[in-house]
């Protein structure tokens, strides 16, 4: 389906990436340099995750905690450093003011699976590889915003609720269309006061 899109869409590009691999993601920094043609990068969406529904605390172990993390938190921390010279060089480039994603930022796809405060609401699924890895996401977000934003680069985690896919199931209550309908019209109102905050696919606060 992406390849059929790309060939519809020529400013579409394809780039061959693993974020559970530090290589792969070097890789595709540079092939992403070379295809900006010397421009900077606006926009880094951190969009990866994966989720074991039957990891309860009985059954969870190492090497399914350890793969979780590599993919949910490990990878968007080594995204974020691969893709910094060219977010940098966004934001130096810009004549905007203040924090935007048309700027320069990095928004990390999150979940209020990992929000601690939320945890009772939802632990009838308890889930804890997806959740510890997730709330460690957010920590990453909060401290990148801590960090990049000094560099004038937005670090925004967002919700996209529970959405009717191959991960989220077909129990789900939100269609792929309308969740990610509400996460493009969230992109372009975020701005400084949204820095290091976690947020739903309405643009609404979700406390740590």
């Amino acid at each position: 389906e992406l390849r059929d899109l790309a060939s519809k869409h020529p400013n579409l590009v394809l780039v061959k990436l693993d974020v559970a691999n530090p290589s792969a993601i070097t890789d595709a920094a540079k092939i992403v340099e070379g295809k900006l043609n010397g421009t900077g990068l606006n926009l880094l969406i951190n969009n990866a995750g994966i989720y074991t529904p039957a990891a309860s605390l009985e059954t969870v172990d190492a090497e399914e905690m350890i793969m979780t993390y590599k993919t949910n938190a490990v990878g968007p921390m080594l995204m974020a450093q691969a893709f910094l010279p060219l977010l940098k060089k966004a934001a130096r480039e810009s004549t905007e003011k203040g924090l935007s994603c048309s700027k320069a930022a990095i928004i990390n796809i999150s979940t209020i699976m990992g929000s601690i405060e939320k945890t009772p609401e939802s632990y009838f699924k308890p889930v804890i590889s997806y959740r510890c890895s997730k709330a460690a996401l957010n920590m990453l977000t909060k401290c990148q915003a801590l960090t990049y934003g000094e560099a004038g680069i937005l670090c925004v985690a967002l919700h996209p609720g529970w959405v009717k896919t191959d991960m989220g199931s077909q129990e789900a209550d939100l269609t792929v269309d309308t969740s990610v309908r509400g996460l493009l019209s969230v992109l372009p109102i975020l701005s400084e006061k949204h820095s290091g905050t976690l947020l739903n696919w309405e643009g609404k606060a979700i406390p740590w």
